[in-house]
């Protein structure tokens, strides 16, 4: 919508306040809201709709969320587990900051109760495959079966039923490993695929130290971006409480990614 430059003021205002965007900005979660009146605290919630917004992540695509200078969006791959995603929920709790979990089907389908446990406590939930292949690799068919049979076992676990319409439309692909042809039938399907705009390399054995040091330094470089972290590694449950205290006395902002309110996944059929 055009705003004319003869608004009166207080109209101005108003309209400035309530500007449509592609992504949306939820009221904001901060931590004024948290028990540690020190915590970090979710800055903003950004609803993300993926007839917008269907690949992101500069690591693989040309197009990320528009996130400012110092946000950050925090990503977990490959969960749940317990045990290691327990630690990982810890901490973000202890510094009231929300993350999103793109889990492993077969690791819902083993603990049900780790799914519904991310889900209670606020984090958002996307898809990462039944049982993370390299997608590229498999036959067409075979590949569409297998990031279905991951939602299914994900929307079972959290509601009791199984379903390939997924709650969340967020996926990832395992290696980030995707084909043209997985691509379009997602984006058909409504369901937006997130890359990463920088990461720790924590598939990399090294020490909760080491990590820290290459992820700020990586941080420093480019100073805003999704994170993609992996809650199974012991080495990353081990440096995240040390990664948010360096996220809060350096002035960053993180921010919680959810889909949009009117419409989580397309009215197409697959």
């Amino acid at each position: 919508m055009f705003i004319g430059p003869r608004l009166l003021p207080n109209t101005l205002a108003v309209l400035v306040a309530i500007v449509v965007a592609p992504v949306v900005l939820a009221a904001p979660a901060r931590a004024a809201e948290c028990p540690n009146k020190d915590a970090l605290g979710t800055s903003r919630v950004l609803e993300v709709d993926p007839a917008i917004y269907p690949r992101v992540g500069l690591k693989s695509f040309p197009q990320t969320l528009p996130l400012e200078d110092h946000e950050i969006v925090l990503t977990f791959d490959d969960g749940p587990t317990p045990g290691l995603t327990d630690k990982v929920l810890a901490a973000l709790s202890a510094e009231c900051v929300h993350a999103t979990f793109f889990m492993v089907g077969r690791g819902a389908a083993d603990h049900p109760e780790m799914v519904r446990k991310v889900a209670r406590l606020g984090h958002t939930i996307g898809y990462h495959t039944w049982d993370h292949p390299h997608l590229n690799k498999l036959a067409p068919d075979a590949a569409e079966a297998n990031i279905d049979n991951g939602i299914s076992a994900v929307e079972k676990a959290l509601h009791g039923t199984s379903s390939t319409t997924p709650t969340t439309p967020f996926f990832r692909f395992p290696y980030f490993e995707s084909t043209p042809h997985l691509l379009d039938r997602l984006e058909k399907r409504g369901i937006a695929v997130f890359g990463a705009d920088f990461w720790a390399s924590d598939w990399n054995k090294m020490t909760p130290e080491e990590e820290l040091k290459l992820l700020t330094g990586r941080l420093e470089t480019v100073r805003k971006g999704i994170l993609l972290l992996h809650d199974p590694r012991q080495q990353t449950a081990d440096m995240l409480p040390a990664f948010l205290r360096y996220l809060r006395e350096h002035n960053y902002r993180v921010v919680h990614i959810v889909p949009t309110a009117a419409k989580t996944v397309s009215a197409q059929t697959h």
